[in-house]
């Protein structure tokens, strides 16, 4: 039998766990609370499993891991494995994680005395690494998966790890929590700690592993609402009332009702757009290209639910949530010279977007650009066989219908001190970068919207609402992806879950304006790009008009005159009468003799007509020079046939 010693003491605590020497000496202790709303946090305050997921790979990116690894025990889900290779966790950092969640030693300076900040700056990773975690309840998000977890801790340098086991417990509304005497504390769950000799001095990292996970996030994890509703068709008799519910184009595959047995859909019993031979980043890079294969296939605007179950978008969101490297590159890393538009945005109240001359440099050198996710260090995470990277593409997407082939992006930068403001009521200097890249056809359409990032990491997903942008633009709105970069401040707009921001927040406030401003530029600038599109379209296509039928009128000039090297006569209207150009057999009229007068400038298609008659009027004159019938007639009699010719012409639109 272990020998258990029950401590309720921080530093009682931390001199039990150096003194524990193996599994027989273990320490005992109670999770507790720092404000009472935090004890809800074993109620889930996060909204999906995969937020206990990315909590977690954020946990390791603050301790400056390089390598995340994460195994989900797909498709059964019933115990998970997140391993890391950062610093790990001394028994003094061990001690405040149990005894104040909700009181981070993050970004004060506890976390230097407990070796998880920087010494000089407690905003930052001793790597130095823009922290991403702030208020303490990271770890306890695996309440979304479970209540019964492990964490396996070693420091570099050190004889021994850490191992604890916690119990959370579950609150029901009715039911209190029991309190502290000074009424300030509450009791969370219940944990057993000890230390082992480790046998590599030099390994550093945590392992944290789930078990006994929740009924109900496994039922999630394995898409039981999907597959249910899939059989519950399926069992029905085929006739014409029948609904059509397809299952997920890919998936991980199904487990019976027991969680042993693989039960098979069709002839396989799972659908990748990745093969087992893959590697992992080979793997995921499919995993994206699958969503751009749909266009093509079967949808032209794929949607990740119905093109993945639960598990592979849950795995699609994390790549979004995560400081990570886009999976072909950042568009600032990208010299956009021959494949787009760029357009510098105003920050200015009124202001407009103005085009950036391109050159071959990236859009980073050229403009100056410093995204803070491109700072952290070699960063990577795999869960099960794929390495996951940004999934967003910005070259090589498909064409489309719309007159605008090629994209146009939108870059924007802003630093906003609140000058007029105190830093108590402002919350500090607010930076940022932004792009937002407007393109014909947008997948999945998911990505429609914006998206925030703070040092790199977002807990929300793209907003199609760009913040509750009330302009009625919907179909431009559809085309356009928004990623905000924010290397300061906005972060105390975010909410608990962090999943969610506080709209009153001054931050949230101007970044919502400016985002809204930057939408108007980016209508403005579209719709006028689109005008000299079109514009440009009409005169090419009425410079094949015009070619055509001067060909014909040569031909029939030379035809007539027998000279393969003649040119037909010069057909000139000016506004005079008097020959304008070089020719010395040139017919020339009076404009106002031979058109009808027009009592507005014409434009667009309008004006694409009258050269297009024009052109053809001059081409017919010449046909008719050509048989020698112009000559026949007077200078006047030939003006009053052509007015009658063109009107004829313009009759026949």
């Amino acid at each position: 039998m272990p020998n258990i010693k029950d401590v309720t003491e921080e530093e009682e605590l931390i001199v039990a766990i150096k003194a524990s020497r193996g599994s027989a000496s273990i320490v005992r202790t109670i999770l507790k609370t720092d404000q009472r709303v935090i004890a809800r946090v074993t109620d889930g305050i996060y909204r999906q499993p995969g937020s206990s997921l990315r909590e977690l790979i954020s946990n390791a990116y603050d301790a400056d891991a390089t390598r995340v690894v994460i195994k989900t025990d797909a498709p059964r889900f019933e115990r998970m494995v997140i391993e890391d290779d950062g610093h790990g966790m001394e028994p003094e950092a061990v001690a405040h994680l149990l005894m104040h969640i909700g009181g981070s030693a993050k970004r004060n300076s506890e976390g230097a005395r407990l070796h998880i900040t920087s010494k000089t700056d407690p905003s930052r990773s001793p790597g130095g690494r823009k922290l991403i975690g702030k208020i303490g309840i990271g770890l306890f998000s695996v309440s979304q998966l479970t209540n019964t977890f492990q964490i396996v801790t070693k420091v570099k340098g050190h004889d021994y790890r850490t191992i604890a086991t916690v119990a959370l417990k579950q609150y029901s509304d009715d039911e209190d929590a029991p309190e502290d005497p000074d009424g300030k504390k509450f009791e969370s769950g219940r944990v057993h700690i000890w230390r082992e000799k480790a046998s590599d001095k030099e390994a550093h990292g945590t392992t944290i592993t789930l078990t006994s996970i929740r009924p109900q996030a496994r039922d999630t994890l394995r898409s039981r609402e999907i597959w249910a509703a899939v059989d519950h068709v399926l069992s029905q008799p085929e006739d014409d009332e029948r609904q059509s519910i397809e299952p997920p184009r890919f998936h991980i595959g199904r487990v019976d009702a027991s969680g042993n047995l693989l039960a098979r859909t069709k002839t396989n019993t799972s659908a990748l757009p990745w093969t087992a031979g893959d590697a992992p980043d080979i793997a995921f890079n499919k995993l994206v290209q699958s969503v751009w294969h749909e266009i093509g296939e079967s949808s032209p605007n794929p949607q990740l639910d119905r093109i993945f179950d639960y598990y592979l978008r849950m795995v699609w969101q994390l790549s979004l949530a995560i400081p990570l490297p886009y999976v072909e590159g950042h568009l600032f890393d990208e010299s956009l010279r021959e494949w787009a538009q760029a357009f510098s945005l105003s920050n200015l109240p009124k202001g407009s977007a103005q085009e950036i001359r391109l050159s071959d440099q990236p859009l980073r050198a050229q403009l100056d650009l410093r995204d803070p996710a491109d700072q952290v260090g070699r960063f990577e995470v795999l869960v099960d066989e794929l390495k996951l990277a940004r999934p967003i593409k910005f070259k090589g997407l498909p064409t489309t219908n719309n007159a605008i082939k090629t994209p146009l992006v939108f870059i924007g930068k802003c630093r906003e001190d609140f000058p007029k403001v105190s830093k108590q009521l402002s919350g500090g200097t607010l930076a940022f970068e932004a792009y937002l890249f407007w393109t014909p056809k947008v997948a999945p359409t998911e990505h429609q919207g914006s998206l925030i990032r703070i040092h790199g990491s977002s807990g929300t997903l793209f907003d199609p609402t760009f913040m509750r942008y009330q302009v009625s633009e919907q179909t431009r709105l559809r085309q356009v992806t928004c990623e905000i970069f924010v290397s300061e401040g906005l972060d105390s707009a975010l909410n608990i879950d962090r999943e969610s921001f506080n709209n009153a927040h001054p931050h949230s406030v101007f970044l919502t304006k400016w985002l809204h401003s930057a939408l108007r530029q980016l209508a403005t600038a579209q719709k006028r790009v689109g005008h000299e599109v079109r514009d440009e379209s009409r005169d090419r296509e009425q410079y094949k008009t015009v070619s055509r039928m001067q060909q014909v009128a040569q031909t029939v000039w030379q035809q007539e005159r027998d000279d393969a090297g003649s040119l037909p006569p010069t057909i000139e209207l000016s506004e005079t009468g008097q020959k304008t150009g070089t020719s010395n057999d040139a017919y020339v009229y009076r404009r106002d003799a031979v058109l009808p007068a027009r009592t507005s400038k014409r434009r667009g298609k309008a004006k694409q007509r009258d050269n297009i008659n024009e052109a053809k009027l001059k081409a017919i004159a010449q046909v008719l020079a050509s048989f020698g019938l112009l000559d026949e007639l007077t200078k006047r009699r030939q003006a009053a046939l052509l007015k009658a010719i063109y009107e004829i012409l313009e009759t026949s639109e």
